[in-house]
């Protein structure tokens, strides 16, 4: 390995960005490849992040940008800060201008990513992104909080490569190395599968007219999936302040005059999820609801686990989000049809 390794991060959307603005001023041999208004943004002004509710003291930065892959020779590492819908493209084209020779990493939510990657290269590695971030405008994002990253393998190779790219990582934003990518993944796709229904909702974009009718059906949500992930022998992997397994089965056990305030802390603290940004902002047919919330019903399928309101949800995304032209439904009219469809909610 190089004592200092080029890395090449391709996509400044939210994540990408984020990385970008944190690494950027850190490390000299980090650059950024994007093109049309992402691209001019950055080389015009450079790439901005802020906390969220900070917005008035967030700092630009200077980036090293290339509009092409020809620009840059033989990057030690590229990590690919896209969609799972648009990673078999790109990292054809990676692969195409760079053969096997780098390690590949993906950021990208879910479990899809580890069936693409293998198919192009022989070192590839995967990060999961414990932060919730948001694209104002190209190259500006807001984040949650700062970190951490989780780099690691499904079978914990690489380990040399991935402690040198979290020791870079570490210089701008908190990172580390797994033996446990998988149950990372998973507890993050727990948290994930909230996304499709504050999507449905239109969370951040309209109000919420029944308080408590969202906090069944989004507590409910993560309910399932811990019992998904326990049914199919995923084990929790805390990451980074998100909520635990427990807490998550307390706010669906308890009364919820108990843990309404509690509830309504945490929902001051979300923000516009990736799937609302492409959904609703970007008015894209394309989003993530299969590579999750689908993946993780066909676990519930497999291993015989009851899973009414991530399945009523799943189905009324799919419906609604295909057209490409959604608008956000009264949380009421949610519940209704979700009882329409999953008829042992009814008495819920």
């Amino acid at each position: 390995m190089k004592k200092d390794p080029v890395i090449l991060l391709v996509g400044v959307g939210a994540v990408g960005a984020t990385i970008a603005a944190w690494l950027a001023p850190k490390y000299k041999n980090f650059y950024v490849l994007d093109q049309g208004e992402a691209l001019a943004a950055l080389r015009n002004k450079g790439v901005a992040a802020y906390l969220q509710h900070n917005e008035n003291a967030k700092t630009t930065v200077p980036v090293n940008t290339i509009a092409s892959f020809d620009e840059l020779e033989a990057p030690d590492y590229v990590l690919l800060c896209v969609k799972n819908y648009s990673l078999h493209g790109l990292a054809n084209a990676v692969k195409e201008k760079y053969g096997d020779a780098p390690v590949v990493v993906g950021l990208q939510n879910g479990i899809e990513n580890q069936s693409v990657l293998p198919q192009y290269f022989s070192k590839s590695a995967y990060g999961v992104i414990c932060y919730n971030a948001w694209l104002d405008q190209p190259a500006v994002a807001g984040y949650q909080k700062k970190g951490p990253i989780v780099f690691g393998t499904p079978n914990n190779a690489l380990a040399k490569e991935l402690n040198q790219l979290s020791t870079i990582f570490n210089l701008g934003v908190e990172s580390l190395v797994t033996d446990h990518l998988q149950d990372a993944v998973l507890s993050k796709m727990i948290i994930n599968l909230t996304n499709s229904f504050t999507t449905l909702v239109g969370f951040t974009y309209k109000p919420i007219s029944d308080e408590r009718l969202f906090q069944k059906i989004l507590t409910n949500l993560t309910y399932e999936g811990v019992q998904i992930a326990k049914a199919a022998g995923y084990k929790e992997c805390k990451l980074g302040g998100m909520p635990s397994w427990l807490l998550i089965t307390i706010s669906v056990m308890a009364p919820q005059w108990l843990t309404k305030g509690l509830f309504k802390k945490n929902v001051k603290k979300m923000v516009v999820s990736s799937m609302a940004q492409d959904v609703i902002q970007n008015k894209r047919g394309e989003n993530e609801l299969e590579s999750i919330n689908g993946y993780l019903l066909g676990l519930a399928d497999t291993y015989g686990v009851s899973a009414p309101y991530n399945r009523a949800i799943y189905e009324i995304c799919n419906a609604q989000f295909s057209s490409g032209h959604f608008e956000p439904m009264d949380v009421k009219a949610i519940w209704q049809e979700m009882k329409g469809r999953e008829p042992n909610l009814a008495a819920a």
